[in-house]
């Protein structure tokens, strides 16, 4: 007698539900756009954010750091006070590994403005730990993820 082989995961049903997912978009990376004081969470907590967006999010995420952002993070290591030149100078090795994305900065336009501007234009949440900013883009229905008691990664809204 002929037995038909269990392959467990792998059936019509299940293929079905993966291209509909995909479809969907449910198993696309988020667009997390990272601040740059969320850049110094590493060297003044000892915290790895990449490792704890993953465990927050649970799910693949794409960490963008905006162009403003990154030049910000720049004149830091260039005219900061040397404690803070060092925190910059390792933020900036952080910021090789998000995608750096190219956006216009208006004349009277701060990062933060950009940051809340590209949020909510993209719909994507935001890694930030200003206050004024997260409140901010709370009042815009934008996302929040922050550091909380100086331990883990903690959101504000949902994606």
């Amino acid at each position: 007698m002929w037995k038909r082989k269990n392959y467990g995961h792998i059936n019509a049903m299940n293929t079905r539900r993966i291209i509909e997912q995909s479809s969907l978009g449910e198993n696309v990376a988020v667009k997390v756009i990272l601040d740059s004081n969320f850049l110094f969470v590493p060297s003044q907590f000892q915290i790895d954010i990449f490792e704890g967006l993953m465990t927050l999010l649970n799910q693949k995420f794409e960490p963008i750091l905006l162009s403003p952002t990154h030049k910000e993070l720049q004149r830091i290591v260039e005219r900061g006070p040397p404690k803070t030149r060092q925190n910059a100078l390792l933020a900036l090795r952080l910021a090789e590994k998000c995608r750096i994305v190219e956006v216009e900065q208006g004349f009277r336009e701060t990062p933060d403005d950009v940051i809340t501007r590209v949020a909510v234009e993209w719909r994507c949440p935001v890694a930030t730990n200003d206050r004024a900013l997260r409140k901010r883009l709370r009042d815009e229905n934008v996302p929040v993820i922050y550091l909380r008691q100086r331990s883990r990664l903690e959101m504000e809204g949902s994606i």
